[in-house]
């Protein structure tokens, strides 16, 4: 019966970890040693460099500072087979103290954020900076 067992699940291992070397990228560099993009109750501003994307976002509440967050992010090159980045733009702003939900127009890729704080509502408004790439494909196509 182990014998039986192993013959079956060893293959399924296998495939298992050789299909997670590709899907794993290792932990994000988000700067050093903690290094956040604002402080607490400040605006902000953050680019990916050129060709890269947001890949993961950080951060840290605390209620004591204006239930305010301190941010960081995580850039990385976009996939090659996008192409380069044909246009770039920043959205919408998002009005403090309202609920909302944001994608990049124009199938877009988050390439950056900037924020304000208000005090007067413990809150953010938010605009997001996008990038189209030249190879990016419509929603709608296969």
């Amino acid at each position: 019966m182990d014998l039986i067992l192993l013959c079956v699940f060893l293959p399924l291992v296998t495939v298992a970890w050789g299909q997670y070397g590709d899907y794993y990228y290792g932990p994000y560099n988000y700067g050093d040693n903690d290094e956040w993009v604002n402080v607490y109750r400040q605006g902000f501003n953050f680019q990916c460099p050129h060709g890269q994307v947001i890949v993961a976002v950080r951060s840290i509440f605390n209620k004591k500072e204006g239930s305010d967050r301190l941010w960081n992010y995580a850039c990385m090159p976009a996939a090659q087979s996008l192409g380069e980045p044909t246009e770039c733009w920043w959205e919408e702003i998002n009005r403090a103290g309202t609920q909302w939900y944001q994608t990049c127009s124009n199938n877009g890729l988050v390439a950056g954020f900037q924020s304000q704080y208000f005090p007067s509502v413990l809150d953010r408004e938010w605009q997001f900076y996008c990038c189209r790439y030249s190879r990016r494909c419509p929603y709608s196509c296969w």
